[in-house]
């Protein structure tokens, strides 16, 4: 994500890119962040977060939940507004995050892609249409690097639907099916993951009833989609000195 950041960036005079971080251990520290994105552009990549938000903006986090939250601790003590697309996060974590973007604008959401975006809305509208005549069944696709499970633009539509039918995904999800299961219980809401190859990421909510089925599906065939929300995201951030947001708010649906 990253690399693909850089490469829009490059299309976009309104906006630029003031550092780039990687690991402490990795081999490219020192190195400019355009090498990896088709051309020098004379930021080099460091390890120091501070270092890097001095005098910066927005900073967009696409890494794992323990980077992410010193990070925003980080952003927090800068005040650096911040746009998140990591996800994992544990109930603890989100809650902190909460409390930073009462100080500093915040834009987190599982997915920047606009389509997924638009597939949230269709999913709650079919919810609520349906209704409980419907089983609702979620699958997803992500690439074989992936390391959380169901991804959370899964969780997400999860949540969307759950709430559209008065349920509560804590306590309806179902994560997995092996053995003698039983019966379907119809208020659950099922799960179904796949990791493989250079899937970028795909996601089909499937709302199951008697006679008919409907499949509201998204296929991301490249990170471009996520790095252009991201960038909006952050362009929204300008006039939002405070407050947590999702892509919902950026594209202007709520």
């Amino acid at each position: 994500m990253g690399r693909v950041l850089i490469e829009t960036l490059a299309d976009l005079p309104e906006q630029r890119l003031h550092a780039a971080l990687e690991h402490p251990e990795s081999p490219a520290i020192g190195r400019d962040a355009g090498e990896y994105s088709g051309g020098p552009c004379g930021v080099a990549i460091g390890s120091d977060i501070d270092e890097a938000l001095a005098g910066a903006d927005v900073l967009i986090d696409f890494t794992r939940p323990v980077a992410t939250m010193i990070h925003a601790e980080a952003c927090l003590r800068h005040g650096v507004r911040l746009v998140v697309g990591t996800t994992g996060f544990s109930d603890a974590e989100k809650a902190r995050l909460n409390e930073i973007s009462r100080s500093v604008g915040m834009v987190m959401a599982p997915n920047f892609s606009v389509g997924v975006t638009v597939l949230l809305r269709l999913v709650d509208l079919a919810a609520r249409t349906l209704g409980d005549g419907y089983d609702v069944e979620i699958m997803e696709s992500h690439h074989r690097h992936k390391v959380d499970a169901p991804s959370g633009t899964a969780l997400r539509l999860g949540e969307v639907a759950a709430s559209a039918l008065g349920r509560d995904l804590a306590t309806c999800a179902v994560y997995g099916r092996e053995g003698v299961t039983g019966e379907r219980d119809p208020q659950t809401i099922g799960f179904a993951t796949v990791r493989g190859g250079d899937v970028v990421g795909d996601h089909t909510v499937l709302f199951a009833g008697i006679g008919e089925r409907i499949e509201l599906t998204h296929k991301a065939s490249s990170r471009a989609t996520f790095a252009q929300g991201a960038l909006r995201a952050a362009r929204f951030l300008a006039a939002k000195p405070d407050g947590l947001f999702d892509m919902q708010d950026v594209l202007g649906l709520r």
